[in-house]
């Protein structure tokens, strides 16, 4: 008997140039990238800061560094990892890696020696590509006990015009090669006009090694194929209606699966520009939005809270930048209410994990997510063409759960990354019989939307009630002082554990708010087991690079509650 939720409730909700099934073809993320060059070598392919280089210039600077890649030692399947910030080399240098049919290990910029050697390590890697600045905070020697054999470093100001005065964010920096490593710039002028054989990759070949802590456990590598990457990227060409007009702003990170997707894919594949800058500043972002005429993004809530915090949202021309998209969390209406109400434009909410190579669900572009009658929760969208989602019991994942009920989301489909690097076990764990189990926690209406409640290990049992931070956060979004809000449980001698809100406030309102008027506001409008008990108001919420909270971080901070 066909469940409902393979009968797909959901497709009734795409628009009607989505179909049901993208073709399944044989192209590859690099194929993708190679088609745009070869087709349109001219146009633009990402606008760094406010200088410009041609889908031709990426071609055969990506072909140069490929051939000094293979005069070093390295081959098919081998390893290179990019510890890089949002700058064109990370773009040379990963089709330069998959051009040998080498695998790309992109990493955190902020990590440190420890950090990084596990990721030596555990990835094999033999190549090391990092910036100037980033190599000077580390002591390369550590490099030493991993089987990294060369260390490439280059500038942040690389490919920007020498003679002009620098971006505001790179001020100060200089041009200043790192002894005992190789420099990029240097193999590019030694290598120019050459290029290696077409290695012939397929859809099965591993492109990305981009590290998770997925479900459970430690970081792992999880094994983001061409395949994978390439389809994708479909998706979001069909739900964003994605065309040659298109112009991607790169607010993600690109060593994180959103940058790699929502960003450099669905440019390679439309031949179109994506717009960076280094790292995310919402005034900058602002600048080159109106400067470049920006379309679309993917990036997380607090990016948008960034951007509808600066004054410059307020002066700037942003009319063209009507496919704004978050993802990465869960997202409260009334924060999409306020960005609309002060901008126009309203936030598409995504979701996706690493496994699943960025979009599993998605609000098509259109469309307006519905919100939860009971919870309140906006929608995260629908599940992505091809694809089946369920939601599952959450004590065993072994019985589907009917429209409404609360369970963990499981997906499956083309989307799915093979497994997570050397690590059978994990896999086993992670995706079972074709389903990858998310650790997500939400459910599905009558309609096919889903919505997200939040993540299983951050639920707080307080005197034996579930409290889900979001539905709490939710409610705290909705006082006009709050700008950022994280909740966490703490321990409690009497209710086991209890309800913890870190705020971060709106200007000139820190001394206006009180933690007993922020208690007040949430007990006039939520259960009396789940309003917050203690409230800390902090300058700044800690967060990932992604705009994620460290709930850990706060969970383990010392009470400083006012």
């Amino acid at each position: 008997m066909t469940s409902l939720y393979e009968k797909r409730p959901w497709l009734k909700n795409y628009p009607e140039w989505v179909p049901d099934d993208l073709d399944i073809t044989p192209d590859t993320a690099l194929g993708d990238f190679v088609q745009s060059a070869r087709q349109k070598p001219e146009a633009p392919a990402v606008f760094y800061f406010d200088n410009e280089l041609s889908y031709g210039e990426l071609d055969r600077y990506s072909d140069s560094l490929s051939a000094a890649f293979k005069d070093l030692g390295f081959d098919r399947n081998d390893r290179i990892i990019l510890v890089l910030q949002n700058v064109p080399q990370f773009l040379i240098a990963t089709y330069a890696a998959w051009k040998l049919g080498c695998i790309v290990v992109p990493l955190n910029p902020m990590y440190k020696e420890d950090e990084l050697t596990y990721f030596c390590r555990d990835s094999g890697s033999k190549a090391f590509v990092t910036l100037e600045e980033v190599a000077k905070g580390l002591d390369l020697a550590f490099l030493k006990k991993t089987p990294v054999r060369e260390v490439i470093t280059t500038s942040s100001l690389d490919f920007l015009p020498r003679s002009a005065h620098p971006p505001k964010m790179l001020e100060g920096m200089k041009k200043s090669p790192i002894p005992g490593t190789l420099d990029m710039l240097d193999l590019l002028e030694r290598y120019k006009g050459r290029k290696v054989e077409d290695r012939g990759l397929t859809r099965e070949d591993i492109a990305y090694l981009t590290y998770t802590s997925g479900t459970t456990g430690p970081p792992k590598g999880a094994m983001n194929t061409h395949g994978n990457i390439a389809f994708n990227a479909r998706v979001y060409q069909a739900m964003q209606k994605i065309d040659e007009k298109d112009v991607v702003l790169g607010a993600a990170p690109l060593f994180h699966v959103t940058g790699e997707v929502a960003h450099l894919a669905i440019a390679a594949l439309a031949g179109i520009p994506v717009v960076l800058f280094y790292r995310f500043d919402p005034e900058e972002a602002l600048r080159l939005i109106e400067k470049w005429k920006v379309t679309v993004t993917v990036a997380s809530i607090t990016v948008y809270i960034a951007l509808m915090n600066h004054p410059d949202i307020k002066t700037r021309n942003l009319s063209g930048f009507h496919k704004a998209y978050s993802g990465g969390a869960p997202v409260s209406e009334a924060v999409v209410n306020q960005f609309e109400k002060l901008t126009g434009l309203y936030l598409y909410n995504v979701y996706g994990m690493t496994e699943t190579n960025s979009p599993s669900h998605i609000t098509p572009w259109g469309k307006r997510a519905p919100v939860d009658k009971e919870s309140g929760a906006l929608s995260v969208g629908v599940p992505v063409p091809n694809c089946v989602m369920k939601i599952m019991d959450l004590e065993e994942g072994t019985v589907e759960l009917a429209p409404g009920e609360v369970g963990e989301i499981v997906d499956s489909g083309p989307i799915l990354v093979p497994g997570y690097w050397q690590k059978p076990e994990e896999t086993r764990h992670a995706i079972r019989e074709g389903w990858l189990y998310t650790g997500d926690v939400g459910k599905m209406d009558q309609d096919g939307w889903f919505y997200l409640v939040d993540r299983k290990k951050d639920m707080i049992v307080a005197s034996g009630y579930k409290v889900w931070p979001r539905d709490v956060e939710d409610v705290l979004y909705q006082h006009p002082a709050v700008k950022e809000a994280a909740v966490v449980g703490v321990p409690d001698p009497y209710r086991g554990e209890t309800v913890k809100a870190f705020l971060a406030l709106k200007d000139g309102m820190e001394d206006r708010v009180s933690p007993e008027e922020i208690i007040a506001f949430c007990r006039k409008r939520m259960a009396a087991y789940k309003y917050p008990r203690r409230v800390e108001i902090v300058t700044e919420i800690p967060k990932t690079l992604t705009g994620k909270f460290l709930r850990r971080s706060l969970r383990e901070r010392k009470s400083e509650d006012r």
